[in-house]
């Protein structure tokens, strides 16, 4: 991006200096490519350029479960986050040898179009909040999610002046991932759940990480309230850890994406979990828009009741004043995906139904160093982040 993006928030400053992308290209001997996303750090890098290719290369393509197995057998879940990208470029290009898409290899549609809600909001005053959230509507999301982090006040105030800026049919949706991680003025449970039942009147469509990810038993507590729905699961780091948020009652909807949970098997499983015990999906996505295809293209092989919700990033270059601009999220791919009404609708060409445009690789090259950063002012703490699901910040 041009110039860093300064985002004041309660007890401290986020600091974004760019926006990393990752995708694996795999060629089969046959001349076929595949693509897929993967989690955009270094490490993930470094690990799908050595150790992830020593041990596939020359593996037959086709088998795809047991490529599965072989990675699994491993037992590292740095090299299963790695293979998440992999898996979904397998299906890519074992669609396009078959001629089919990577839905019907996951078992086949049962949606062809998948409901998208617009992602900006991140860290600001309650006016542009509403603003940004009147743009999305007007691009036809059907809800909108944002990022609060100004203190129990001001969040209120942001959720009172969005809902009247988009009126009763918008959804809202809250990511509060920064109400536990503001120093000495992150919520206590007890306020959370005071915040939560204030913030009920205006029909929340979920809130969002308001807890620590990895603290179970609080998700379980604050559900059994029944103030509003909660939503978690991008953070999760294993299958194990997703059963536990559905089969401990956690959360009313759980949330992942391909490129960090394992690819488009692993979503599917999750899914057929969610499904089991009658919970919403809603993808996480916030990445390019390989990224998003790849997710919608195992989220089609449910109904609407289960996979309900596609993350849609409103980046500013797609030509409205709200986020910052990552081009890259576009121009990885030749055609834009079909976006209408707010639905994404699918493509029903083999693979993943999209061309990706290598040619980006030389026209935004990698810059090392943390995509963000956190001032934290008390206690005071400088904090990193590598990759967008950085669970543990580093200082």
């Amino acid at each position: 991006m041009p110039e860093p993006v300064v985002l004041p928030f309660n007890n401290g400053v986020r600091t974004i200096y760019k926006r990393d992308a990752l995708f694996v290209k795999l060629t089969a001997d046959n001349g076929l490519c595949g693509y897929g996303p993967g989690a955009a750090s270094e490490p993930m890098a470094e690990m799908m350029n050595g150790l992830l290719s020593d041990l596939l290369v020359g593996q037959e393509a086709s088998d795809i479960t047991a490529i599965d197995s072989l990675v699994a057998s491993q037992g590292r879940g740095d090299l299963l986050l790695a293979y998440g990208a992999v898996n979904v470029a397998l299906h890519d290009l074992i669609g396009k040898y078959e001629g089919c898409t990577a839905s019907e290899l996951l078992g086949g549609r049962k949606q062809e179009k998948l409901r998208l809600y617009g992602s900006a909001g991140m860290y600001q005053r309650p006016e542009e909040y509403a603003a940004e959230a009147a743009i999305s509507a007007e691009l036809g999301f059907s809800a909108f999610k944002y990022r609060p982090a100004l203190g129990p006040e001001e969040d209120l105030r942001t959720v009172q002046l969005m809902r009247e800026a988009v009126g009763p049919d918008i959804g809202l949706c809250l990511d509060a991932h920064g109400w536990f991680r503001m120093g000495d003025q992150s919520y206590t449970p007890e306020q959370i759940e005071q915040m939560a039942q204030e913030i009920k009147p205006y029909g929340i469509t979920w809130l969002e990480e308001p807890l620590p990810p990895e603290d179970h038993p609080a998700y379980t507590k604050l559900r059994q309230k029944n103030i509003v729905p909660i939503a978690a699961g991008e953070h999760e780091t294993s299958h194990e850890g997703f059963l536990s948020l559905i089969e401990n009652g956690c959360v009313d909807i759980v949330q992942a994406d391909v490129s960090h949970h394992g690819g488009l098997g692993s979503i599917k499983d999750i899914l057929q979990a969610c499904k089991k015990h009658q919970l919403e999906f809603a993808f996480h996505n916030w990445g390019t828009e390989l990224e998003t295809i790849a997710d919608a293209q195992v989220g089609a092989c449910f109904g609407k009741e289960t996979a309900s919700w596609l993350e849609y990033p409103c980046y500013e270059h797609r030509g409205q004043p709200i986020l910052y601009p990552f081009p890259l999220a576009d121009e990885i791919l030749k055609e834009r995906l079909h976006v209408e009404n707010g639905d994404l609708i699918l493509p029903d060409t083999p693979g993943l139904g999209v061309d990706v445009d290598e040619s980006v690789i030389e026209k935004y090259p990698y810059k090392p160093g943390p995509w963000s950063t956190f001032e934290i002012h008390s206690p005071a703490q400088h904090l990193n982040l590598s990759g967008d699901h950085a669970k543990v910040w580093s200082q």
